[in-house]
C-alpha cells in the first residue's frame, strides 16, 4: 500500500464554491496509484467540502440561497460571534455539510459521476487562505 499526500492552498473572495477538482486529479496523478481512496479535508471549521453538480452553476446558486435561508447571518440569534455576524452561521454551515470526502481511484483517476465536481465552500463573508489536505492511498 502506498501513501501520497499533498497540501492545496486556496484564496477564497469571500462567501461562494471553488471548484477544485482540477488540482485533487492532478495530485492523484502525481500520486502515481492505480486503484486507491482519495481524501480530501480542509483544515478549516468556517469553511467545508461539497461534491456538487459541475455543469449548470445555478445548482451552486441555489445551495448558497438555501443555506443563507437555512443560517441566516443576524446578530441575535448566536452567542459566538468573536469574528462577526457571519462567524457562528459559517461554523453551522460548515457542521451540515463536510469538511473531508473521500473518493474511489480506479485506473489512475478519480472515480467522480459524469456531473459531479469537487468545491471548497468558503461560508465566511471576507476572503481567507483555505488549505486542504489531499491523501491518496492504494496501489
Amino acid at each position: 500500500m502506498n501513501h501520497y499526500q499533498q497540501a492545496i492552498r486556496i484564496q477564497t473572495n469571500g462567501k461562494s464554491l471553488h471548484k477544485i477538482t482540477p488540482k485533487v486529479e492532478k495530485i492523484v496523478s502525481d500520486a502515481n496509484i492505480k486503484t486507491g481512496l482519495c481524501t480530501i479535508f480542509v483544515r478549516h471549521t468556517s469553511a467545508s467540502l461539497v461534491i456538487q453538480e459541475n455543469a449548470d452553476p445555478n445548482v451552486l446558486k441555489d445551495l448558497s440561497n438555501f443555506f443563507a435561508k437555512l443560517v441566516p447571518e443576524d446578530s441575535i440569534s448566536y452567542i459566538h460571534d468573536d469574528e462577526g455576524p457571519d462567524d457562528m452561521p459559517a461554523h453551522i454551515r460548515s457542521a451540515l455539510t463536510h469538511t473531508s470526502e473521500q473518493i474511489p481511484i480506479s485506473g489512475g483517476r478519480l472515480v467522480l459521476g459524469i456531473w459531479q465536481g469537487i468545491y471548497l465552500w468558503e461560508h465566511r463573508q471576507r476572503s481567507h487562505q483555505r488549505e486542504i489536505v489531499v491523501h491518496v492511498t492504494g496501489t
